[in-house]
């Protein structure tokens, strides 16, 4: 098994290039290097310099890969789709420039399906027409990446979007071609979500290109579900805790993993909240240092 561990700017509480209580960029890439990440997302795109010399000699200078760009776009929306493929294409670019390779693919956060994150059999469904106009939306940026720009697009189902739950997933996979769409499998959001991660990774591991290592606190999922609270509030309460002190079996993973040879970038994942009480890079560091005591 040749696995390496990455981190992503969510974990300093990155979520939208613009957002208020964001880090500066050289902040999170120092961070990242400090706690002993040799590679780091892109985030959302505007956030990491767009001029590839300028973010090449950044992450060069502190001996960090460009992985890949997490593209948390709202593809339910019919109109915000010409932004949105706009930034695609911006995000290609980017990651082509630095040779990364993964591009992962959100349905970001829908007011009509945030209240029932993590009820699955609650959640409002789109009617066939949105369906497919939906698939369709994101068959065409897979397509780009893979075909255009010669990257691994991957899915990522993700809480509070229209594409979290296990039935609908496999929907889409049903849907397109592996040859475009590989899966990009987060451990958090797949416990979220309430379906069995490790019968989900038995089935379609020939599929999963890329891991989102997150974990999430029992106790704080149990309350805002029940509570319907919103994503980023969960965040900012701690739902997603240090890896190891969650109900994510990581030795699971790992032996699934290994299991299948798998090969690649797993990254680590923690949103949080940039204003918060807590240390990412401490985070970080802790993190890495859990994964590395089991082999990683």
């Amino acid at each position: 098994m040749n696995i390496k561990i990455g981190n992503a700017p969510c974990s300093w509480g990155v979520e939208f290039a613009d957002g208020p209580g964001n880090p500066i960029w050289q902040t999170v890439l120092d961070d990242c290097a400090k706690a002993g990440y040799k590679g780091i997302e892109l985030g959302p795109i505007g956030f990491l310099p767009e001029d590839p010399s300028e973010l090449g000699d950044s992450l060069a200078a502190r001996n960090l890969e460009l992985i890949g760009s997490t593209f948390f776009q709202p593809f339910h929306d019919a109109s915000a789709w010409d932004k949105l493929f706009d930034d695609a294409i911006r995000s290609c670019k980017s990651l082509s420039a630095h040779g990364a390779k993964h591009l992962v693919l959100i349905d970001s956060i829908s007011p009509r399906r945030a209240p029932t994150a993590g009820r699955g059999s609650e959640a409002e469904q789109m009617d066939s027409e949105e369906w497919r106009n939906f698939v369709s939306r994101i068959k065409a940026v897979a397509k780009m990446g893979a075909e255009e720009y010669g990257l691994t697009v991957s899915i990522h189902a993700h809480a509070g979007g229209f594409m979290d739950f296990r039935p609908e997933l496999e929907r889409l996979l049903d849907e397109v071609d592996s040859s475009l769409l590989k899966i990009c499998l987060d451990t958090g959001h797949a416990h979220y979500a309430g379906f069995d991660l490790h019968d989900f990774m038995a089935k379609h591991m020939d599929r999963i290109a890329y891991m989102h290592f997150k974990d999430i606190a029992p106790a704080i999922k149990a309350n805002v579900i029940e509570h319907r609270t919103n994503f980023y509030d969960a965040c900012a309460q701690g739902i997603f805790c240090n890896l190891g002190d969650g109900e994510v079996n990581f030795e699971r993973v790992k032996q699934q993993l290994d299991d299948a040879n798998f090969s690649g970038w797993c990254t680590v994942e923690q949103d949080c909240d940039p204003q918060g009480d807590t240390s990412p890079i401490d985070d970080a560091s802790h993190n890495l240092n859990y994964l590395k005591s089991m082999g990683f």
